[in-house]
């Protein structure tokens, strides 16, 4: 299988929730399933098969959770030398070239993405253009937008 990168606070969220849905969740369906079995006639109980299939769900999502922590390569990067090059886990700040427009991002596993928060996806085109730059370089990415003219301004191991 292939090593899925996590950021320790990325792979402590999915222990987190995996221990919610084992020992939390798994027990309110297990209840819900066994009061919608005393309502009679399970063919035609609603009840009865939306508390299946939020079983399905929540089984499934155990065993989603499962493999991703099995194959988790987890990188601190806080543990590393600030050398200005990007890579996995770092936090960098960009410029937009033409706008003069200034981000910051954190660039995580594909759980970890979450665009309020600034944290991309490694996947994403903004994070495959940057990773293996390094501080004061200057790089197009190809945006869904078109192609961006960036300045990478900081890099930090944090």
């Amino acid at each position: 299988m292939n090593k899925v990168p996590m950021t320790v606070v990325g792979a402590e969220q999915l222990r987190k929730e995996l221990e919610y849905l084992k020992f939390e969740r798994r027990p309110q369906i297990a209840e819900a399933i066994g009061e919608a079995r005393e309502l009679g006639d399970l063919k035609e109980n609603a009840e009865y098969h939306a508390a299946r299939e939020e079983q399905g769900l929540c089984e499934a999502r155990v065993r989603d959770i499962e493999g991703k922590l099995s194959n988790a390569q987890i990188i601190d990067v806080t543990k590393m030398t600030n050398t200005g090059r990007i890579i996995f886990g770092t936090t960098v700040t960009i410029l937009n070239i033409d706008t003069d427009a200034e981000m910051t991002y954190r660039i995580v596993g594909e759980d970890e993405a979450n665009i309020k928060e600034n944290l991309i996806s490694v996947t994403s085109p903004i994070a495959r253009g940057l990773i293996g730059k390094n501080l004061d370089d200057e790089v197009s990415i190809d945006t869904p937008g078109g192609l961006t003219d960036y300045e990478i301004t900081a890099v930090e191991y944090i």
